[in-house]
């Protein structure tokens, strides 16, 4: 989960710390950051951690502390490393970097018309991508995973839709996956094997023309022979977010499941699926409430379970289901519930969806920023206050 805490400096700060002390304590036995981004200048939003330059004395004392914070009680900690490209606001970039000069077809101008990446540009991307995990490594962190699902950059590569070109770095689906197969390959060099090395990949774009499924088993099987140690399996973009839950508006692309535990969880029948040819270890994150639905996917072969937004509002959440306490995690009011017909005759569902998207993001950064701060959470904020709040935070770490 991106917590959108550090300055301009983009270094982690007593807030990362205090946050994952808290989650750390709360039952987890991995934790991933949010994403920490090899760019500067290609935020996926303002109060990103970066890591593109060398770190002097204090940056570095700074994350060993964040370190030291999210191993206690016996957890694991990996810092997922990632570069936003097209999927940049305007507000840190107003023409990034991305492997084609397809703008991202949102409403609102929050996103401008990359500029295509030279060849010398990606290859300095995947040394920087190296050059964050160890740092990871000589922080204290247990692993790193790199984020190539959810449109940011490597994702992008992926898709033929946002990956239009024609040398050695598009077309095919393995030179589409040419960016994450070498950027592992980088990291598990630098980093060494005792190190854990993971990747998150979309199950799919669910988009017509982008990166598939058939593509997703096929990376998955070059990322086995990789030895990539943990594949979260995932889905969506900020053009269509599947991996998020809009009440009753998620996106029709998303295949239907048949039951209602795997209804439940996201992208379960797409791992089961997955799990028929090669693949590393899945972890799964996406919709997980039930202790049964949980259960049903371990038995099926998943090696984990993954949980984002509920630790946002219940950060004991996981103690307290392991300890049977309670048999589901908790679900928070977070949706505006926008639909086009309240923004005017000619507003598109694409524009509706985002609002509510945006407004259910701001609603679990405010209780983030609030466990961060040592404080109450505010369980029972507006979403529409919570985004205006986020908004003008931003600005002040723009």
């Amino acid at each position: 989960m991106t917590e959108g805490l550090a300055g301009r400096d983009g270094h982690p700060n007593e807030g990362h710390a205090r946050l994952y002390r808290r989650w750390t304590a709360g039952g987890a036995g991995l934790l991933i950051t949010g994403n920490v981004q090899v760019d500067r200048h290609h935020l996926e939003r303002p109060g990103n951690v970066v890591v593109d330059a060398p770190l002097d004395a204090a940056a570095r004392a700074a994350w060993q502390r964040w370190a030291a914070a999210s191993s206690e009680h016996g957890a694991k900690a990996w810092v997922q490393v990632s570069h936003a490209g097209r999927q940049t606001q305007v507000a840190v970039n107003k023409t990034p970097k991305a492997p084609s000069a397809v703008k991202l077809s949102l409403p609102g101008g929050m996103f401008g018309m990359p500029e295509p990446l030279t060849e010398a540009e990606i290859l300095d991307l995947i040394a920087r991508f190296a050059n964050a995990a160890v740092v990871a490594r000589e922080a204290g962190f247990a692993g790193v995973q790199i984020h190539a699902a959810h449109g940011y950059l490597i994702s992008q590569f992926l898709s033929p839709l946002a990956n239009r070109r024609t040398d050695a770095w598009g077309g095919s689906i393995e030179n589409r996956a040419r960016f994450v197969t070498e950027t592992v390959k980088a990291v598990r060099a630098a980093v060494g094997n005792d190190f854990g090395v993971g990747v998150k990949l979309n199950s799919a774009d669910f988009q017509k023309g982008g990166f598939a499924f058939e593509d997703c088993i096929t990376v998955s099987g070059w990322l086995a022979d990789l030895g990539v140690d943990l594949l979260e399996l995932s889905g969506g973009s900020y053009e269509q977010p599947a991996m998020m839950d809009f009440a009753g508006m998620d996106p029709p692309e998303r295949p239907k499941q048949a039951s209602t535990a795997a209804r439940e969880a996201y992208f379960v029948d797409l791992a089961k699926a997955l799990m028929a040819g090669r693949t590393p270890p899945l972890l799964v994150t996406g919709g997980f409430r039930s202790r049964a639905a949980m259960e049903q996917a371990l038995a099926a072969g998943i090696a984990m379970i993954g949980i984002g937004r509920p630790l946002c509002g219940a950060p004991d959440a996981v103690a307290d289901l392991l300890a049977g306490r309670i048999d589901s995690l908790p679900r928070f009011e977070t949706q505006l519930r926008i639909g086009p017909g309240l923004l005017g005759p000619n507003s598109p569902l694409k524009l509706a969806r985002a609002l509510n998207g945006f407004a259910a993001q701001a609603w679990y950064y405010v209780q983030l920023r609030r466990i961060a701060a040592g404080e109450p959470l505010a369980l029972d904020i507006n979403p529409l206050m919570a985004f205006l709040s986020e908004q003008r935070d931003a600005k002040t770490r723009s």
